[in-house]
């Protein structure tokens, strides 16, 4: 089959490598999509990680072989799977911090070489372990729908860390595609989003994701949010140390900061401590995802009341998939989600 595969720093090759053996409890699922995450970007710029591998795990796609063990699934089903899957028992998933759980860090869906998720080749080989992801995708809906599963789930967990109700007032920095996904499932929530950007489109349609206010990076955003009500919480999904700091000074006291996208290890800031303390504003994070929201995941997604195909703006076939990491990586004022395409899009 053809994969392409991370061969060192900046190094993504089209090669022919075997299709996944699996055993008799393990799926062969063929890719139809698979998106483009700015964790395999990382990477894959970087090289934090070892090569060989085959990256991609934001995956659907048709089952066509399974092991002679495997029950609740047919050959034919059309599916979104999930890379990730805590054991439900340890500490860390006693705590629901499934994140940490030993068996979450390991990746149960693979193309060859050591796991890496697979979604950017023809065939993946799914493991037992990450069965508990998987979701079937109804007829109405397309493997497009089926691949935002994963990112959607994470933006869903990170907004279940805030204390928001009803009618507070929340600032989303970054109108991208993760921002805008965090923009309309807290409309859905009735909460008021203050939508920033720096690109006009996207505050456009942050407005039609349901933004109360929109306001651009590029006008002073600080004084213009300060005219506006108290900000109860602030969202960051670009890493900006400016974001988080002026966004410490914005939130009411008692307010909250939550951090989406500062990844990087060893990456330090300047924060007034004071206002942890003496403010109670508080300073959270969220990285991946949480199993226990899949169900609600496909809900918001098949039912369309988060239509994550408004989202994407770029498709690329297989053997130009470092042209899709590209793009995505330097993302134009036109382009959203970038995803990566085996079979003809529904």
């Amino acid at each position: 089959m053809q994969a392409v595969v991370y061969r060192g720093v900046d190094d993504l090759r089209n090669e022919t490598v075997p299709v996944p053996r699996i055993s008799p409890s393990e799926l062969l699922v063929k890719v139809a999509v698979c998106g483009v995450c700015p964790t395999d970007i990382k990477k894959i710029q970087h090289g934090t990680v070892p090569p060989p591998r085959i990256f991609g795990h934001e995956t659907s796609g048709t089952i066509v072989k399974l092991g002679a063990r495997v029950r609740g699934f047919k050959i034919g089903d059309r599916v979104a799977l999930h890379h990730h899957v805590p054991c439900m028992k340890c500490h860390a998933c006693r705590h629901r911090a499934f994140a940490q759980c030993p068996q979450y860090k390991k990746t149960g869906i693979t193309a060859g070489f050591e796991p890496a998720g697979g979604g950017y080749a023809e065939y993946v080989r799914v493991m037992p372990f990450v069965f508990p992801g998987i979701v079937k995708i109804p007829a109405r809906n397309g493997f497009d729908e089926g691949a935002m599963l994963e990112p959607v789930n994470t933006v869903l967990k990170a907004i279940r860390r805030l204390n928001v109700l009803p009618g507070d007032n929340v600032r989303v920095v970054g109108q991208g595609p993760i921002g805008l996904m965090f923009t309309r499932l807290l409309a859905l929530q009735k909460i008021n989003v203050i939508a920033t950007d720096l690109i006009p489109e996207r505050l456009e349609l942050a407005r039609r994701f349901g933004a109360k206010h929109i306001v651009s990076a590029n006008e002073n955003p600080k004084s213009k949010i300060q005219n506006l009500k108290s900000l109860d919480a602030s969202i960051i999904t670009a890493p900006s140390d400016t974001a988080v700091r002026e966004a410490h000074e914005l939130v009411r006291g008692a307010g909250q900061v939550l951090l989406f996208a500062h990844t990087k290890r060893d990456a330090e800031t300047l924060i007034d401590l004071s206002k942890i303390c003496v403010d109670e504003k508080d300073l959270i994070g969220s990285y991946s995802s949480d199993i226990t929201l899949q169900g609600e995941v496909a809900r918001l997604i098949f039912s369309r009341k988060l239509d994550v195909r408004k989202l994407i703006t770029h498709r690329f076939p297989l053997d130009q998939t470092a042209a899709a990491i590209a793009l995505a990586a330097k993302p134009t004022q036109t382009s959203l989600k970038v995803v990566v395409g085996i079979s003809d899009f529904p």
